[in-house]
């Protein structure tokens, strides 16, 4: 069993259409045009463009066309129709699918009682598959959602297997979440999941890579703490930024004091993240994200 909620039957037919392409005059005509003709009503529509003379257009529609999953080939052919003409790349979703995330955690739990949560009240439309630790502790926060846990124990000497174990149970999930999981995930992990994995980081990014932040936050007097989720590339702590957010604290917070605090501060981050990748609100450009909130 996993943390699931059943959808809500009137997502039956609603999609979602995104769009990249070299920007010229036309796009948006030709893409409202085509939804036009099959009878698709555009309910919601966000636009972007890195530069109108010869930049990259990006595009995000939500769309109802009735009896959608039937009708999906159709419109799929029309798509790839356009994209020859147009150099269209594209995905299109429909709303009521709920991609599965694999959730890796060390032994912290704060931001998968998060995701946890937010998945039983809807607000994540998502299937938290399994939960994946190199630690026992959080298994019984796994047990009483109803979720698949698995302990993979790493050290420096089993790292390379316990890797290899990881992606074995993880199989072809949509989505990996590294919430607080304090390991560094291989080159060879990041390009299995291009795109398709998310980490939260406890500092304002790129201020503080790698371990400690908080002890390194307050050694320099901050007068702000963060949290980053971003998605991962072989480049620690380097990846498309996602989400970001800060908390005050003075001279008088002491490291134990940032690290409370930052807590509320990383779940809502990481969560805001998650629910926008799989709402396809994220679209990476090069090092940046574009992000239709």
């Amino acid at each position: 069993m996993s943390a699931v909620v059943p959808l809500d039957p009137r997502t039956s037919d609603l999609g979602r259409l995104v769009v990249r392409c070299p920007d010229r005059p036309g796009i948006v005509a030709a893409l409202s045009g085509l939804m036009a003709e099959v009878g698709a009503n555009i309910t919601d529509s966000q636009q972007h463009s890195s530069d109108p003379w010869g930049g990259t257009f990006s595009l995000r529609l939500e769309f109802h066309l009735a009896d959608l999953a039937e009708r999906r080939a159709d419109l799929e052919q029309r798509l790839a129709a356009l994209a020859g003409e147009w150099q269209l790349t594209w995905r299109l979703t429909e709303a009521s699918h709920r991609p599965t995330v694999a959730v890796f955690v060390s032994r912290t739990d704060h931001v998968l009682q998060e995701l946890i949560y937010r998945v039983r009240a809807g607000d994540l439309r998502a299937e938290i598959a399994c939960v994946v630790s190199n630690h026992p502790d959080l298994e019984p926060v796994a047990a009483a959602a109803g979720i698949p846990f698995h302990h993979v124990p790493v050290t420096p000497a089993t790292k390379a297997e316990a890797e290899a174990r990881a992606l074995e149970i993880v199989g072809d999930v949509d989505l990996v979440v590294l919430a607080r999981y304090m390991q560094i995930v291989s080159p060879e992990f990041c390009a299995r999941f291009p795109e398709r994995l998310i980490n939260i980081h406890h500092s304002f990014l790129p201020a503080f890579v790698g371990a400690n932040p908080y002890q390194a936050a307050h050694d320099r007097g901050v007068k702000l703490i963060g949290a980053t989720a971003h998605y991962v590339t072989a480049e620690l702590d380097a990846g498309p930024i996602i989400e970001q957010e800060v908390a005050r604290v003075d001279h008088r917070a002491a490291v134990e004091d940032m690290r409370r605090l930052g807590r509320y501060v990383e779940r809502q981050v990481l969560a805001q993240a998650v629910t926008w990748h799989v709402e396809d609100r994220v679209i990476v450009e090069g090092d940046r994200t574009i992000v239709f909130a």
